[in-house]
C-alpha cells in the first residue's frame, strides 16, 4: 500500500484514482511515498528517505524546493493546463472591469450610502467613470502556454480584439491550439508596442524575474493597461509605481498582492483568485492524483518539472527505475552492476532532462537480492525505485 500525505485540503476527486485498497491518504501520514500539495510551503520540510514524488495541484512550483528534490531523487509533478480556463476567464474579467472603470465606479456608489437622491447623483456622476470598449483594441499576450492561449483565443473570439502573441518557446502542440487570428511576433518589444492591454503569462525563473520593468515600459504606449496573473516577481513593482505616476501605465492589475502593491492608486489587487473555482480545483486534484498513480504503480512520468517524460511497457521480470545525474557513463555503470549479478536485461530505456536523467531496466529472472542496493551506491545515483 502506498502512503500519500496531503499538505492542504484537496478535492475528494483524488479518491477516484487513489483508492483505499492501494492507498492510504491523509494529512497525518508519516513516511509517505508521495505528497500532494497546493499552497503549503515545503522549502523548510525535511523529506523522508522513502519519499518518491510530490505532485503540485496547480501549475507553479515555487513552494517546492526543486533542486533539493532532484538531488534526493524525488519526482516533482505539476498540473499544467488544469486551471488555465479559470485563470483566463479572470483575466478577461479584469480587462473589462479596468477598461470600463467598474471597480472605481462601484466603490463610488458605495460612498453614496445614506445620502438623498442617489439615482440623480449617479446619473450626474457617472461621467467620471467613462472607459473605452475593448473591441478592435490591441491586446499583447506574453507567454503562450495553456493559460496564455486561452486568454488570446477568448479575446479574439469573444471580445473581437486584435491579439498579438509572444513566446519564443511555444510548442507545436500549443501553436496548433492558437487561433489563426492571433499574430505571433519574435520580439517582446514588438508585442507590447502600441498595445492597449498587456497580459503576462510566463513562468517565474531567474531569467524572467523583473522582466516587466522600466526598460520594457519604454515600448508601452501611454495609458496602457498591464495584467499579471502569473507571479508577482515577474513585475518590478517600483517601476510600475513610477509608470503609474507618469501615466505611462493607466492601471496595473495583479492576482498576487504584496506589501508594496496594496493601497497604491492605480493598482488593483485581486486576492489570488485565478484558480479559485470548484472546476479548477477538481481538475488540478484529479490530474495530480493520476500523475502519482501512474508513477507509483507503473513508473510512468508525465508533467514532471525536474525529470524527463518516461513511458514504457514492462515484461515479467524485475523493473527498476534509477533516477540519477545526467552525466557520462551512468548507463554503463548501471549495466555493469546488473551484469555482475549474471542476469540479463530484457529492455532498457534512458531519458534525460537538463541535469537529470532516468534509466529504467527490465531484468529477467533476477536472483540477486542486493541489486537495488548495489545500484544505489553508484556515484551520481540519487534513488532506485522498484516498480515491479
Amino acid at each position: 500500500m502506498f502512503k500519500i500525505k496531503l499538505m492542504n485540503d484537496i478535492s475528494d476527486v483524488i479518491y477516484k484514482e487513489l483508492d483505499a485498497k492501494n492507498y492510504l491518504v491523509s494529512k497525518d501520514v508519516e513516511d509517505p511515498d508521495a505528497i500532494i500539495v497546493r499552497s503549503a510551503d515545503l522549502h523548510s520540510m525535511e523529506f523522508n528517505p522513502s519519499l518518491k514524488a510530490i505532485s503540485r495541484a496547480g501549475a507553479g512550483t515555487n513552494n517546492i524546493p526543486i533542486d533539493a528534490c532532484s538531488k534526493a531523487g524525488i519526482a516533482v509533478f505539476n498540473t499544467p493546463g488544469a486551471n488555465s480556463n479559470a485563470v483566463a476567464e479572470l483575466v478577461i474579467c479584469a480587462i473589462l472591469l479596468t477598461s470600463r472603470n467598474v471597480v472605481e465606479a462601484i466603490d463610488w456608489v458605495k460612498s453614496l450610502e445614506g445620502e438623498a437622491d442617489v439615482a440623480k447623483k449617479v446619473e450626474s456622476g457617472k461621467k467620471a467613470f467613462v472607459g473605452p470598449e475593448t473591441m478592435g483594441k490591441k491586446l499583447a499576450v506574453i507567454g503562450l502556454g495553456a493559460t496564455g492561449i486561452n486568454v488570446a483565443n477568448h479575446a479574439v473570439k469573444g471580445l473581437r480584439m486584435n491579439v498579438v502573441g509572444y513566446d519564443p518557446y511555444i510548442s507545436v502542440t500549443n501553436a496548433l491550439k492558437l487561433s489563426t487570428s492571433v499574430k505571433l511576433v519574435k520580439e517582446i518589444a514588438e508585442a507590447v508596442e502600441g498595445a492597449d492591454y498587456i497580459t503576462c503569462h510566463i513562468p517565474l525563473s531567474k531569467k524572467t524575474e523583473n522582466m516587466f520593468n522600466k526598460e520594457l515600459f519604454k515600448f508601452f504606449k501611454d495609458g496602457a493597461y498591464l495584467y499579471n496573473f502569473s507571479r508577482a516577481e515577474l513585475v518590478n513593482i517600483n517601476d510600475v509605481k513610477e509608470a503609474l505616476e507618469s501615466k505611462k501605465i493607466k492601471k496595473y492589475v495583479t492576482d498576487f498582492p504584496t506589501d508594496e502593491s496594496v493601497g497604491v492608486p492605480g493598482i488593483i489587487n485581486i486576492p489570488h483568485l485565478g484558480a479559485s473555482t470548484p472546476e479548477s480545483e477538481e481538475n488540478c486534484a484529479e490530474m495530480a492524483s493520476k500523475e502519482l498513480k501512474e508513477f507509483l504503480e507503473f513508473g510512468q512520468i508525465q508533467n514532471s518539472v525536474n525529470l524527463p517524460d518516461v513511458s514504457f511497457k514492462f515484461e515479467e521480470g524485475l523493473v527498476l527505475m534509477i533516477i540519477h545525474a545526467n552525466v557520462p557513463n551512468m548507463v554503463n555503470s548501471i549495466s555493469a552492476e546488473i551484469s555482475a549479478c549474471k542476469v540479463n536485461i530484457s529492455s532498457m530505456i534512458n531519458q534525460s532532462k537538463k541535469d537529470m536523467a532516468v534509466t529504467v531496466v527490465d531484468i529477467e529472472n533476477c536472483a540477486c537480492d542486493n541489486l537495488q542496493d548495489r545500484i544505489s551506491k553508484i556515484e551520481n545515483v540519487y534513488k532506485v525505485i522498484r516498480i515491479k
